[in-house]
């Protein structure tokens, strides 16, 4: 694969690790400009009081006002089925386009229909302000983004290379982490072996690879940084030599052993609107769904 951009550019990178999902929001800004872009933004939710709160989000927002950064790009590298985007609430006190990948519309007509989503409820992806194709390009400052379609955990997952970095959402965890779960409606592990091939056996090994989520197997340190060459070497479940049949056996086995997300339920309404909220009744109240034995 030939990349439309020079993969030795190195953009600075500050990670927001936020411990209540285990979820990593990243700014990430060209070093020639104060253009940056807001890499999988966490809203926060109390969600047996049924509370919303910005304090994960502030804390961006007060890192990018105290930087005089300037947002061009809020990026989702996918429909979050374990924490709400604070995309919205972040565009609206500093502005930016929110982006997200062109199979949204997928997991919007899926879960549009789990949930009994009116006819107001467009599953066009017009929530977004842009809707990347595999091998897209977006600018950060001078820096060029690429966008690969990296499908798998969910039918929407991208992976944004950026310089000599690669935010790969839920695609890949740390070696010692494995790979993300396969089982959500639209997920398929066999996808989810060739995306992170893909992502693995074109991108060159020194690219630095950052996580969306860790959870500090074993008890080790939190930890969201590692390189293609690092994964190729070490990973337990895609290393170099593991092969697709044995993957999927793997990941088919883990997945029945797991529990639903914590925040799956609000989480998937609330991103399927691109982090906005249900809209309120005629008396401003707003309400999440809980549909029974459907998942």
């Amino acid at each position: 694969m030939t990349y439309p951009h020079d993969l030795s550019k190195t953009p600075h990178v500050r990670a927001f690790f936020d411990p209540d999902t285990h979820t990593i929001s990243y700014v990430v800004k060209d070093p020639r400009s104060q253009a940056c872009a807001v890499i999988d933004s966490v809203m926060d939710i109390d969600y047996a009081a049924g509370r919303i709160s910005y304090r994960s989000a502030d804390v961006i927002v007060d890192y990018i006002r105290t930087n005089d950064l300037m947002i061009e790009w809020l990026i989702e590298t996918h429909a979050h089925a374990d924490h709400l985007s604070a995309a919205p609430y972040i565009q609206e006190l500093l502005g930016g386009k929110l982006g997200i990948g062109e199979h949204i519309v997928t997991i919007q007509r899926t879960f549009g229909t789990i949930f009994n989503e009116g006819t107001d409820f467009q599953r066009d992806g017009s929530q977004f302000d842009r809707l990347f194709k595999d091998g897209d390009t977006y600018a950060i400052g001078e820096l060029t983004a690429f966008v690969m379609h990296t499908p798998g955990h969910t039918p929407a997952c991208t992976t944004h290379v950026i310089g000599n970095t690669a935010f790969v959402g839920d695609t890949l965890f740390m070696p010692d982490g494995g790979t993300a779960r396969a089982d959500f409606p639209g997920g398929d592990a066999r996808v989810l072996y060739r995306s992170i091939r893909k992502i693995l056996e074109t991108l060159p090994t020194e690219t630095h690879l950052y996580m969306c989520h860790d959870y500090g197997p074993n008890g080790r340190p939190i930890r969201w940084e590692t390189t293609v060459g690092e994964e190729r070497a070490h990973n337990l479940h895609v290393r170099d030599g593991f092969t697709e049949d044995a993957f999927v056996a793997i990941r088919k086995t883990r997945d029945k052993a797991l529990p639903m997300p914590r925040l799956l339920l609000p989480s998937l309404q609330v991103n399927i609107r691109a982090g906005r909220l249900p809209d309120p009744d005629r008396d401003g109240r707003r309400f999440l769904k809980v549909p029974i034995n459907t998942l």
